[in-house]
């Protein structure tokens, strides 16, 4: 009886041995072995101006697509009007281990219903992130975002953090009365598009960031807005843990329309 007792426990442990091994491969690596595969495809957005100080001003957070050579950011991340007199340019800003490099950028592609914008730049390619599916996100779907939440007060090294997916929902918000209906909201009532909702703290700097798989590393969103409790200085002093992110399929039907330009 003993000696069948010993046989069977051997027999399980092989069992057990063999199939731990087959499944290996195939277990999720996990945010850890992602995150050094992210960073380097994760850049600034900003503008150069070659007599301020400091020459060059972080305004949000863009990632590597496609090419090398094409970053996906927000519409609102760079601002309106540059200095053109003064020669102001677009500036996206790589780190390369301790060194930083400024890039001079250029619009390629504006989609502000959906507040993205891709930029193109010159020189080398880039690191590219892959776009996934956001067809397949789910709610409560853990993610992660990657980029400068407080753009470079805290240096220019980009910020991960934790974002798990609370709902996917229509962006529409009906107003309290009719006086509060305007173009942009019949158009948005009439055309809703989905929107990811965040359980994650973001802030004004992480627009333009990556949402990603922590497994895949695949961008499922892109970090576009924090809900912001009373005045827009709150998004700092008082955070509301809310953000909301654009799924990566607008990023690729953006991208499609820019292969297809004249």
């Amino acid at each position: 009886m003993n000696a069948f007792k010993t046989c069977a426990a051997l027999i399980s442990a092989t069992l057990w041995v063999s199939l731990s091994a087959a499944l290996a491969p195939v277990r999720a690596a996990g945010i850890v072995d992602t995150l050094p595969r992210v960073k380097p495809s994760v850049v600034g957005i900003g503008t150069h101006h070659p007599t301020r100080n400091p020459r060059v001003k972080l305004a949000g957070t863009g990632f590597i697509v496609g090419d090398g050579l094409t970053v996906v950011t927000n519409a609102h991340v760079p601002p309106l009007m540059l200095d053109l007199e003064r020669n102001e340019t677009l500036a996206v800003i790589v780190r390369r281990g301790d060194k930083v490099e400024i890039r001079q950028a250029e619009k390629l592609r504006n989609a502000p219903e959906y507040d993205l914008l891709l930029l193109r730049i010159q020189g080398e390619p880039l690191p590219a992130l892959k776009l996934g599916d956001s067809d397949r996100a789910r709610e409560g779907q853990t993610l992660f975002m990657t980029g400068y939440p407080l753009g470079a007060v805290l240096g220019l090294y980009p910020a991960t953090h934790r974002a798990g997916l609370a709902a996917i929902a229509p962006v529409f918000s009906p107003p309290g009365s009719a006086k509060g209906l305007t173009p942009k909201l019949i158009r948005q009532a009439d055309e809703p598009f989905l929107m990811f909702q965040l359980d994650a703290q973001a802030y004004p700097g992480n627009s333009g960031s990556p949402l990603y798989d922590p497994d895949s590393g695949e961008v499922l969103g892109v970090i576009n807005s924090v809900f912001v409790k009373g005045a827009k200085e709150n998004a700092l002093t008082n955070p509301s843990g809310i953000s909301y992110a654009i799924p990566a399929k607008y990023i690729k039907a953006l991208l499609g329309q820019a292969a297809q330009r004249p």
